[in-house]
């Protein structure tokens, strides 16, 4: 009984981060802060589904699956949100009006396509 519900719990706080998320997307006012929504709310509310699934159905070879599965998810949604975010920056994204300065300052580095510059 206090199993399925904490795993209900889990699974409702996952389908509620991912319900944020999703609102997050629509209401931020850039790509920015979108994709900082989705990377952040997203990621941790597939988690909590999966350990919610997992207290569900109990068992060795779940929790292998799972918890390889939360692992890759909180090691690759933030890695892809911050490349995403990366390459709207440096495809010249505006900021939103809210934004009050760039800390880049368009010195997003780029992975190798830079011009040489001449030895002067």
């Amino acid at each position: 009984m206090i199993r399925i519900s904490l795993a209900s719990a889990l699974l409702l706080l996952g389908t509620a981060l991912i319900a944020i998320s999703a609102v997050g997307l629509i209401r931020l006012p850039d790509v920015y802060h979108r994709m900082n929504s989705v990377a952040k709310a997203a990621s941790l509310g597939v988690s909590c589904v999966l350990l919610g699934v997992l207290l569900l159905t109990p068992g060795w070879r779940t929790a292998v699956v799972v918890l390889a599965a939360v692992g890759l998810q909180l090691f690759t949604a933030p890695v892809g949100g911050y490349a995403l975010a990366r390459a709207a920056y440096r495809s010249g994204a505006p900021l939103a009006p809210v934004t009050r300065y760039d800390e880049l300052g368009g010195r997003a580095g780029g992975g190798g396509d830079e011009q040489p510059r001449d030895p002067v």
